[in-house]
């Protein structure tokens, strides 16, 4: 996340609901039209032990298909774009994956935006360099994307953490040409280069011809790399974080309101659609 001031940021425990204080987010919006970007992984489904277990639900899914009909809606996930298109199952949606590096806008040419690209041969090295080291690891997974490697540790016992932690830094210190992002239960390896979430949305809203004052963006998402989004948004869009209060004592956002989780982001959703 950038640098910010420190009246960017706030604890989430002492922002407002989105949902119990739906009228205070109604207000923040002000009359404009919405653009929806979520993420998906701990937002649209819940944290789950391996990622091919995030099954977005039907009724889920007919939710998010009734407000792409009257919004904007795109999705912006750490996933590769093909599995996270493959999991929401909704062609009209524009689609970021890797964390914002590989987006595809459908319906305009099949406008394509990509980053990243040359950077095959350092994923591949970087790879088979994690896989080598974590495989002793009971409990280690890792999940290669297009653009970036996920090094999960959701089920690594925690007498085991010390020797995960000391593989993902020799790994973090032998490629400088890759950025290690810390994430839930997660590390995330990708490109040393100057793009994150919060620049795949402003790209998106040019991209969309959604740069306008009549338009407010709407992020929903839960992990530390969805606060460059946040973040990016402070000014004149609205963060949506989802994270528990009485879980997440310590966190702090850029996020100006919260949900509980997928749940209550799904019912945000649900009163967005009933009300645009």
């Amino acid at each position: 996340m950038d640098k910010q001031a420190a009246g960017d940021v706030s604890p989430i425990r002492d922002i407002p609901s989105a949902l119990a204080d739906f009228d205070a987010l109604l207000a923040a919006i002000g009359g404009r039209r919405p653009a929806i970007f979520l993420d998906y992984d701990g937002t649209l489904t819940p944290i789950v032990a391996r990622p091919e277990l995030a099954i977005l639900g039907s009724a889920e899914r007919e939710v998010i298909r009734q407000l792409a009909q009257r919004l904007p809606v795109a999705v912006i996930s750490g996933r590769d774009r093909q599995d996270v298109e493959r999991l929401v199952g909704i062609d009209e949606l524009v689609f970021a994956g890797s964390h914002g590096f590989d987006i595809r806008v459908p319906g305009r040419g099949q406008l394509k935006h990509e980053v990243g690209g040359e950077f095959g041969p350092v994923l591949d090295r970087t790879e088979a360099v994690l896989r080598r080291r974590l495989e002793p690891i009971d409990g280690a997974l890792v999940e290669r994307k297009k653009l970036s490697i996920a090094a999960h540790y959701r089920q690594v016992p925690e007498s085991d953490l010390p020797a995960f932690l000391a593989a993902v830094d020799a790994v973090r210190d032998a490629e400088p040409d890759l950025k290690r992002m810390p994430g839930k239960k997660v590390f995330e390896f990708e490109p040393k280069l100057d793009w994150d979430k919060g620049k795949a949305v402003r790209w998106l809203l040019r991209a969309l011809e959604l740069d306008t004052p009549q338009v407010v963006p709407l992020f929903f998402g839960d992990d530390v790399t969805d606060e460059d989004a946040f973040a990016a948004l402070r000014d004149d869009g609205i963060g949506i974080v989802i994270a528990a209060p009485l879980e997440d004592t310590e966190r702090i956002t850029a996020a100006r309101f919260r949900v509980d989780d997928p749940d209550q982001a799904l019912a945000v959703l649900q009163r967005l659609y009933e009300g645009s």
